[in-house]
């Protein structure tokens, strides 16, 4: 028998949102928390690259574009730690420069079942 994904079962899911539209933040995280998920956020690059530093993630979603900068030194980081994650964007995979096309990513506007099927996916590896 199969054990549930982190924060879609019994196990609590740690996940990390890099988002700056603070509307979608704010929802990402209250979708997260209602599924049993400790939800730690940043709006800025440097603040999440200090969080990623100094705390433990299961996983990660990170809009590409931060307050005009772009996200992937954070993406760098978590991969270094081996978080999986997965990117946001208005633009698809056109935003997305090669290096991280591994990952996968949900083009706003995205609905709530998209979300929780990409990180359900994302969560069981």
């Amino acid at each position: 028998m199969s054990q549930p994904a982190p924060g879609f079962g019994s196990t609590r899911a740690r996940i990390l949102i890099v988002e700056d539209e603070a509307c979608l933040a704010m929802m990402l995280e209250d979708l997260l928390r209602d599924a049993g998920n400790e939800v730690l956020k940043a709006a800025r690059v440097h603040t999440a690259l200090e969080l990623v530093e100094s705390q433990r993630f299961d996983a990660a979603i990170l809009d590409i574009n931060i307050a005009g900068k772009p996200v992937f030194p954070v993406a760098d980081a978590l991969r270094q730690r081996d978080v999986p994650l997965m990117f946001t964007s208005g633009y698809g995979y056109k935003g997305l420069p090669d290096e991280y096309s591994a990952h996968p990513i949900l083009q706003k506007p995205y609905g709530l079942e998209q979300l929780q099927q990409a990180l359900l996916a994302l969560l069981r590896g």
